[in-house]
């Protein structure tokens, strides 16, 4: 009974053992688990971290880029990049407790689970072993005593037959011989049963002292070994964020140093570069007596001068060379001051246009201070009407002339910046072709070296084009720096610019200020003629360069140019066309380097040179 004890508490040991060992192997799985969740939090984490700073990132070539300037706005750039990287540094903890725990323990549990199954299969095999064994030592015993049992009862039945005087010798040889074979029987098991008996005992000796310990010893390890598994683990789990703590914490030090970095001082600056307009406070106004039978004069900031004596007295020159007032363009002040507005006169009845002389001019009219047609060019409603509606319309003029002058050279510098890297890009896209012809040409049988030139022309082309817009940008650019005259209204007109800025909303939206001339006048009757003043504007326009010549033309008639803007020419003269008739009836004419202008288009035949336009020169 004692023995059977014993095996019955050891295999409830086993088995609590094993219920033991496999909670640990759960709990094992369980902070595996844990780890998991956890890195997916970090990822997620991470990649929410990165698409907020993606979402406030700016645009490229957005207007959001060009708010990054100020220093302001600069230091959230550097917040949000800092956040990128903090995102990073969540990413390398996921990547780090993935790989340094949950791989690892994922492995060694896969291990441990191989390792206790060894131990417990050993451990059954033992308990079996043993079992058989006391299985053989019960037999054993059990043979022994019935063995003994037989001999007692063999010898208590020859001893009956002896003492019987009715049973014959034999019977009791018999019996005796009987008797004595049980008895040898009965040493036989005797003798086996203590062989048995000590096999079983050395057996059980062995298993409660040898393997059973070193089984449940090896099971012991195996748990500890897990119980110290999963402490490394967790000592690693809190060294992964201690890893990262100092790379945070530079991106946070790098964010408080772009917060100290915001200067109010530098950004107020930035704002008032980029709104500078460039205009001059305007001069002081003149007391205007109007008891006195003469002409108001007209102030310096009424962007005139004044005709009292018919003399022109300057008023743009000396300190307010280029000054512009804010409401209107400096290029349709020069238009009205140096063009022809005046509709070309038609050509004369008789074959000598010179017995008319000055038939087709206009008669000169009395002068108006331009300070008053200002006056009410401005106050007019439907004129102010029309600018709003230029305002809301979606393109402006190629020059930005409708800018102020510090805005309009901004404008003009970042075009002429964009036109130059176009340019690089073709160059570049020209010269990989180059190469690669130069390979075709090499190795025909690469490819046909032919097959590259239409391409080439067409990079050819678009070089030369962007090459003109440059110059042409960069003239305007010249013009506002100062070191250019200021374009007139032909020039612009002959640049593409006049239809930009004569739309038809501008001329139904004027057409009730402007009489059929171009002049603004309340009075059907009077005519405004105005030249331009003698001031330092002279001197700009003595070094605007030359327009290309398109053509020639012959004077059919002489007409006699005596308003600002067109030039006298001769029956008969020959003469250079440098930009045709834009539908207003006049056409702009050169005789030598020095002058030029323009005639009534009725009085010339044009011959236009179609194969070298815009590129003839005279002689």
């Amino acid at each position: 009974m004692r023995l059977n004890y014993f095996f019955y508490s050891l295999q409830d040991q086993f088995d609590n053992l094993e219920k033991h060992t496999q909670w640990g192997i759960d709990v094992l799985e369980k902070y595996i688990k844990f780890v998991k969740e956890r890195t997916e939090i970090e990822l997620s984490y991470a990649k929410q971290l990165r698409n907020l700073s993606k979402k406030y990132q700016p645009k490229k070539n957005s207007k959001e880029e060009e708010e990054y300037r100020y220093t302001s706005t600069r230091a959230f750039l550097a917040t949000l990049n800092e956040m990128n990287d903090y995102a990073g540094q969540h990413e390398v903890i996921s990547e780090n407790m993935t790989s340094l725990i949950t791989g690892e323990l994922t492995r060694y549990v896969q291990e441990l689970k191989q390792e206790r199954k060894s131990h417990f299969h050993d451990g059954r095999k033992a308990q079996q072993h043993i079992e058989t064994c006391w299985k053989q030592l019960e037999a054993s015993k059990r043979r022994f005593e019935r063995d003994c049992k037989e001999a007692d009862r063999a010898q208590q039945y020859f001893e009956k037959m002896d003492a019987d005087i009715n049973v014959t010798k034999a019977d009791v040889e018999k019996a005796r011989q009987q008797a004595q074979l049980r008895h040898q029987m009965a040493e036989d098991s005797k003798a086996e049963y203590s062989s048995t008996l000590q096999k079983f005992n050395s057996e059980q000796h062995d298993h409660y002292y040898t393997h059973i310990p070193n089984i449940f010893q090896k099971i012991q390890e195996m748990e500890e070994r897990r119980i110290v598994r999963i402490g490394e683990s967790m000592k690693t789990f809190a060294e992964v964020d201690r890893q990262v703590i100092p790379i945070i914490g530079k991106c946070l030090d790098e964010i408080t140093k772009a917060a100290e970095s915001i200067d109010h001082k530098n950004d107020s600056q930035l704002v008032i570069e980029a709104f500078k307009s460039g205009f001059e406070p305007p001069g002081d106004i003149d007391f205007e007596d109007f008891t006195q039978p003469m002409k108001r004069t007209v102030s310096e900031s009424s962007l005139s001068n004044s005709r009292g004596d018919g003399k022109s007295e300057p008023k743009f020159g000396g300190k307010s060379k280029g000054k512009l007032w804010p409401f209107i363009k400096k290029n349709k002040l020069m238009s009205l001051l140096t063009s022809p507005h005046q509709p070309p006169p038609p050509p004369p009845a008789s074959a000598s246009p010179s017995a008319v002389p000055n038939g087709p001019q206009s008669p000169k009219q009395q002068k108006e201070p331009l300070s008053h047609r200002f006056n009410e060019f401005m106050t007019s409603k439907p004129k102010i009407h029309c600018f709003r509606s230029l305002k809301r319309g979606v393109t402006g003029p190629e020059d930005f002339s409708n800018l102020p002058p510090e805005q309009r050279r901004k404008k003009l510098q970042q075009k002429v910046d964009e036109l130059n890297k176009d340019i690089q890009k073709e160059m570049d896209q020209r010269d990989a072709l180059t190469k690669m012809k130069d390979v075709y040409i090499k190795n025909p049988q690469m490819g046909d070296a032919a097959s590259v030139d239409h391409r080439l022309a067409e990079l050819g082309q678009n070089i030369e084009k962007l090459r003109l817009e440059v110059q042409k940008f960069e003239g305007w650019l010249a013009e506002v720096e100062g070191r250019l005259p200021m374009r007139t209204e032909q020039a612009r007109r002959q640049s593409g610019l006049y239809e930009a800025q004569n739309t038809s909303a501008v001329n139904s939206c004027a057409q009730d200020r402007e009489s059929p001339d171009g002049s603004y006048t309340e009075e059907q009757s009077q005519e405004t003629e105005m030249k331009v003043p003698a001031t330092d504007f002279d001197d700009e326009f003595d070094d605007e360069e030359p327009l290309p010549t398109i053509g020639t033309c012959k004077a059919l008639y002489t007409f006699e140019g005596q308003n600002e803007g067109t030039i006298s020419v001769a029956e008969g003269e020959m003469l250079y066309v440098i930009e045709e008739d834009k539908g207003d009836g006049w056409t702009r004419i050169r005789r030598n380097e020095d002058e030029e202008g323009y005639v009534p288009t009725s009085y010339v035949e044009v011959y236009l040179d179609k194969n070298a336009k815009g590129a003839m020169t005279y002689i």
